[in-house]
């Protein structure tokens, strides 16, 4: 039994390693800028995570073999453990996921905290039971105000806007669909309607929860390989349990050149 054992998990630990290492079920395509260095920390990671798995398993199943019983009334043999050996493992792991920690929150800190440059692309966005809208300023580049009174989704209005008095308002673009133009930076600003949603596509390698109350901004520059695939359309989910109908709670990316885009907005515009 114990040899049978031993076996099993080494076939397990090697076939697991296997799927990762031939990229079996791997990630999609990246189409973001900071894609790379997301992808870079998830494979380093993977890779030291990887070994000690696998070392770690390999290791139980020789303590499996080594151990088993033999049948033979040799006397029971307790190891009370070793204090030094147990100080330098947890030093080592401290050191190694802080350093892993500190080398992703570069990436994370430069999407979140650094800020859009100037000359973004503006886009606000609402989650809310069961669907995603977007806003983009009009072509005075200004966001109309926020009435709550106005919120009605019965008419559209889910941004709660007064485009009769605010001229700030008259303009805005609101949209089903998140478009946006490739080699451009774009700077989202997520709010949440009523309970806690996120923003999620994996081509971005970009997931940012939302939350009511909060307006919280992040940016990125989609790149041409967004073209390649998919005729430019990505899926946005919600990754956050959000009520009975989270599972179809979703929209789409479209990703288009800098004059599909414009013509674009221009036909959303004319459509409000």
């Amino acid at each position: 039994m114990a040899l049978a054992i031993a076996v099993a998990v080494a076939l397990i630990t090697l076939v697991s390693a296997y799927v990762f290492w031939a990229h079996i079920w791997w990630l999609p395509v990246s189409i973001s800028t900071h894609g790379a260095a997301v992808d870079h920390q998830f494979k380093l990671t993977l890779l030291i995570c990887g070994v000690i798995f696998v070392l770690a398993q390999l290791g139980l199943a020789y303590v499996v073999l080594k151990y088993r019983d033999r049948r033979d009334n040799r006397p029971v043999v307790y190891s009370h453990g070793n204090n030094r050996l147990e100080v330098t493992w947890t030093l080592a792991a401290a050191i190694v996921f802080t350093g892993l920690n500190l080398m992703g929150y570069r990436v994370w800190a430069n999407m979140h905290f650094t800020g859009a440059a100037p000359g973004a692309l503006q886009v606000e966005v609402q989650g809310q039971q069961f669907a995603y809208y977007f806003r983009y300023p009009g072509a005075d580049a200004q966001f109309g105000p926020i009435h709550l009174d106005k919120v009605d989704d019965a008419t559209g209005n889910f941004f709660g806007l007064d485009r009769e008095h605010d001229a700030r308002a008259k303009d805005d673009i609101v949209t089903a669909t998140l478009g946006v133009p490739v080699n451009r930076e774009i700077e989202l600003i997520l709010r949440a309607k009523d309970v806690g949603h996120s923003f999620y596509v994996r081509e971005l390698r970009l997931q940012q929860d939302m939350l009511p109350g909060l307006a919280v901004p992040v940016h990125f520059t989609v790149t041409d390989e967004a073209l390649k695939h998919n005729g430019g359309r990505y899926e946005i989910v919600c990754t956050q349990l959000c009520g009975l109908g989270h599972y179809k709670m979703r929209a789409f990316l479209q990703v288009m050149t800098q004059e599909d885009f414009d013509k674009w907005l221009q036909a959303q515009a004319s459509g409000q």
